[in-house]
């Protein structure tokens, strides 16, 4: 039986840690915070590598936002590589707006629309949050696919991972979380 046959995983609200030797440099040493799985796909964020090109100071400007009152999650991360012009925020739990907020669990939400970027601007919006253009989406069984040839561990997310301002170890923290030691990490996988 392939993974595409019966899929009863449900990956929403965990982290994707990109194994050594996945074969896509964009998913390189990443950490993906899965928004949603369902049999008709996935989707997630990834956390850990931020776009130098550009800022939220950047995008708000573009918005006609006003971003004086921005004191935070002033960078923008590389969300993958889908719609790359669309923007996330994935964000704590506590904000919601009914319309257009997605909420993954009791921890983790994510909105993708203007008036997140408007509240977050007067002070209004989330505790804790991260900016994202574009996704990283998977078509029904791909996943589940990538998963059994070991392209990817999951771990349970935690908010000291997903927003840490140091993202240049989000990759090693996941792992830590899982008690793997990434220098003993293989790009070889095998299966039992």
């Amino acid at each position: 039986m392939s993974a595409t046959d019966d899929i009863t995983m449900d990956l929403s609200g965990k982290l994707l840690i990109a194994m050594p030797g996945m074969g896509d440099p964009r998913f390189e040493h990443s950490v993906v915070f899965m928004c949603a799985h369902s049999p008709e796909g996935a989707m997630g964020l990834i956390i850990n590598k931020p776009a130098p090109e550009v800022s939220l100071g950047d995008i708000l400007s573009q918005l006609d936002i006003d971003a004086s009152s921005i004191t935070k999650a002033t960078e923008v991360f590389f969300g993958g590589p889908v719609e790359g012009g669309r923007g996330f925020i994935l964000h704590s739990g506590e904000y919601n707006n009914d319309g257009s907020t997605m909420k993954v669990d009791d921890e983790f939400s994510m909105t993708a629309t203007r008036d997140i970027l408007e509240a977050m601007a007067h002070g209004e919006g989330p505790a804790d949050c991260l900016a994202a253009l574009g996704y990283a989406g998977w078509s029904p069984g791909q996943l589940e696919d990538e998963l059994q040839q070991n392209a990817w561990l999951t771990c349970d997310a935690e908010k000291a991972i997903v927003f840490s301002d140091d993202n240049g170890g989000k990759w090693k923290a996941a792992l830590a979380k899982l008690g793997v030691d990434p220098l003993l990490l293989s790009a070889e996988g095998g299966s039992a």
